[in-house]
């Protein structure tokens, strides 16, 4: 893992965002995250995390554990709700080397960032630009390439990232093929 320097603090090159601190929790300075995957398993094993203001630093976790949708820690150095609330918006990355291991076919969204999607017949239908979760499954934000008209934003497919749309994903080839069609 490379390390590069921010502020006079070496940071790890492989560092992902996971979530921001939504507010306080509680009054003896717990915090709470809000994760940016349904699965907080990163955010809940992972002891140091890396804190974008004032400048990017270390911060060491105490404890975290679930609580409903979101992610309560306590953190060295915050003590009290003022000193918790203060840190709302804060967004928090993680080393990728923190993240639990995946069995064969499982993939992390980040993973999936920026690969070509084509159809079954070979034919490019854009960039994984982002996923979203509507709760049943995660959607793959396909960004069309070549088709955007002047002044306006880019198409954007929005393909359901489930075995009956998905055929293959390739993470070497960086490239994923949908059973899918620009017309839909």
């Amino acid at each position: 893992m490379s390390l590069k320097i921010a502020a006079g603090v070496q940071v790890p090159a492989d560092l992902v965002l996971v979530g921001y601190v939504s507010g306080a929790y509680g009054i003896h300075g717990w915090v709470r995250i809000r994760p940016y995957s349904a699965d907080a398993d990163a955010l809940l094993n992972a002891k140091k995390w890396w804190f974008d203001r004032p400048d990017v630093h270390r911060v060491d976790v105490i404890q975290a554990k679930l609580h409903v949708d979101d992610v309560v820690a306590q953190l060295v150095g915050v003590s009290g709700r003022d000193a918790a609330e203060a840190l709302k918006g804060t967004a928090i990355q993680i080393s990728r080397s923190h993240f639990p291991a995946l069995v064969d076919g499982e993939f992390y969204w980040v993973d999936l960032i920026g690969l070509e999607v084509s159809d079954l017949e070979g034919a490019p239908l854009g960039i994984v630009q982002d996923l979203m979760s509507t709760g049943a499954h995660p959607i793959l934000r396909v960004a069309v390439v070549g088709l955007q008209i002047k002044d306006k934003p880019a198409r954007e497919l929005l393909i359901p990232f489930v075995d009956q749309f998905v055929k293959t994903v390739d993470l070497q080839a960086r490239k994923i093929t949908v059973d899918w069609s620009l017309d839909y």
